[in-house]
């Protein structure tokens, strides 16, 4: 471990891994079964969890058609027969929410990004430059008088919500035109998130604005308004608590809910140790009421940052591309998007999904990457025992956002869910 004040390590990249050649399910208590295989019977619910069936995902690397779009169109033109994407704005309740959409037939499919890691990295891991580092510093300072790691833990979640403030509808971008063949595909940024508003939460009445109750309202009335149908909730990340809160408050406009590598949330305030939770408050107010926040939110918003955060959590880092990147950093260069930025480190509160699994009505199905640092697949596999959880995937070689760093597993997947679950 670095002591203060040394220099940064720089990560080591990570070499891109080759795809497995054979395009089967793995059935551990079975024989391979094809992926092409359109309704597969869910496995049978056993007790303990460790005796339950854990599905492993594998399919050949193919050429999907797919073809890279310029940045937030109106229109994307499609020049290899696959629908097109059209980008618009929908008023929810006087602000400009912006998503996207593709297909004409089909059931309704609302991809949420995510991207709200809970699992910290430390920041002379990940290439930040001293100056990045000079709050994380600080705080390691502060930490050796007797906070120990509750100042540590918080000052590393900022390094990842920067990420979570800018992602939006584009990570989708290789999943939205081939899920639209057969069906009708909406990806939306949520109010805080991309391109959409980014209103002062200061300036919008009292309580807290950016919660999961805010942003499941916003899903619902998103279906009721323009989806005009139930649909299915396909959700990454912390967005998948944001599906699960959806639809706990209105179970009716939910059909199923697909989680790719949900946020397990581990820096939630219940799960740090009870004479933790008082620094770790008064830290995040600190930040957030202070010039510091938004001076170290400054420092981190660049592409050097953002590529080293995404080579922590892309298992396959050529995924990473300069493409990528502009995508997650443009949108966190927005007007309000630092004071977002703090709201949310403050916001360790809230739903966790333990929580709301137990009260969702729907089918749900959980794929997991199992090489995701952030959200290990280790913990990620007790949702299974969950009455409404029909199936745990695991997805091999694949980091935190497979629907990105995987589409040839992911869609497959999502189709057989969807043609399962509609009517």
């Amino acid at each position: 471990m670095a002591s203060l004040g040394s220099a940064p390590i720089l990560p080591t990249p990570l070499l891109p891994h080759p795809r497995r050649s054979q395009g089967v399910f793995f059935d551990p208590g079975g024989l391979p079964k094809p992926i092409s295989e359109p309704k597969r019977a869910p496995f049978p619910r056993l007790d303990p969890i460790w005796s339950r069936r854990i599905r492993c995902c594998s399919v050949s690397a193919q050429e999907t058609g797919e073809e890279k779009r310029s940045h937030d169109p109106a229109i994307t033109p499609s020049t290899s027969g696959e629908p097109e994407v059209f980008t618009r704005s929908w008023n929810w309740r006087g602000y400009r929410i912006r998503y996207q959409s593709s297909g004409n037939t089909g059931p309704a499919l609302v991809l949420i990004h995510g991207f709200g890691a809970n699992r910290s990295m430390p920041p002379y891991n990940l290439g930040f430059t001293c100056r990045q580092c000079y709050v994380v510093d600080i705080s390691m300072r502060i930490a050796s008088l007797g906070l120990g790691c509750v100042i540590k833990t918080t000052t590393y979640l900022l390094l990842e919500l920067l990420i979570s403030v800018s992602f939006c509808s584009d990570h989708w971008r290789k999943n939205i035109s081939i899920l639209a063949k057969s069906n009708r595909v909406y990806s939306i940024d949520l109010i805080g998130y991309g391109y959409s508003d980014k209103p002062n939460p200061r300036e919008v009445g009292t309580g807290s604005f950016y919660t999961f109750e805010t942003w499941a309202d916003q899903l619902n009335d998103f279906c009721v308004d323009v989806v005009k149908e139930k649909a299915f909730f396909i959700c990454n990340s912390i967005g998948g608590v944001v599906g699960l809160q959806a639809a706990v408050m209105q179970p009716q406009i939910c059909k199923g809910i697909f989680l790719l590598n949900i946020s397990l949330r581990m820096l939630h305030i219940k799960k740090q140790p009870w004479y933790g939770r008082p620094f770790i408050l008064s830290f995040q107010s600190f930040l957030r009421n202070t010039a510091v926040g938004k001076l170290f939110f400054k420092a981190i918003a660049t592409p050097e940052s953002i590529r080293s955060i995404l080579f922590q959590c892309y298992h396959d880092t050529s995924a990473v591309t300069d493409e990528l990147v502009q995508l997650i950093l443009q949108p966190g260069l927005d007007p309000g998007a630092a004071e977002v930025f703090l709201e949310f480190i403050c916001y360790s509160g809230g739903p966790l999904p333990e929580e709301l699994l137990p009260k969702v009505e729907c089918p749900v199905l959980i794929a997991w990457g199992d090489k995701d640092p952030w959200e290990p697949v280790e913990l990620g596999q007790k949702y299974a025992e969950f009455k409404a959880v029909e199936d745990f995937v695991v997805l091999p070689d694949v980091g935190h956002c497979p629907q990105d760093e995987a589409p040839d597993l992911v869609n497959p997947l999502i189709q057989s869910f969807v043609e399962r679950h509609a009517p």
